[in-house]
């Protein structure tokens, strides 16, 4: 029977292969952390996109009901008119008011959309920085710990 030679590894060696996985370990962790960082703001900005969309939603519904009430308003004063004259005068009103709600109804839409979008860029800006900073950071702490 034939013995295998036993070679040791030095210790040398061993306490470098030790330090590379540690540092390895190190520096999956802190990429892990960043990533987990970045995913939590990413949802925090879905969160923040979901409440701006219902916010809208509602208003557009409260815009809706306050035209078509304003429709039936007028329909009522339609039916009683005493003369054709009255009712054209109570149409030129309504036609005056809902030009004036509508363009206030579009300015109010438009700057909650603006206000989202500026809102919404923001926020992923600052999560993608964020995850840039904290990867190089662990990138940076590799390299230190490596040195």
């Amino acid at each position: 029977m034939t013995t295998t030679p036993n070679y040791e590894i030095p210790a040398e060696m061993r306490d470098f292969a030790e330090k590379s996985v540690e540092q390895a370990r190190k520096a999956f962790d802190s990429f892990i952390s960043a990533a987990r960082k970045t995913a939590d703001t990413i949802q925090g900005s879905a969160e923040v996109a979901r409440t701006n969309a219902q916010t809208m939603s509602s208003r557009g519904f409260t815009f809706a009901e306050q035209n078509v009430n304003a429709a039936f308003d007028l329909a009522q004063k339609l039916v009683r008119a005493r003369d054709v004259q009255e009712a054209m005068q109570y149409q030129a009103e309504f036609i005056r008011n809902q030009f004036a709600a509508i363009q206030s109804q579009a300015k109010e839409f438009g700057s909650m959309t603006q206000s989202a979008m500026q809102q919404g860029a923001e926020t992923a800006k600052a999560a993608m920085q964020q995850g840039v900073d904290t990867a190089k950071g662990a990138a940076n702490d590799t390299t230190q710990s490596a040195s």
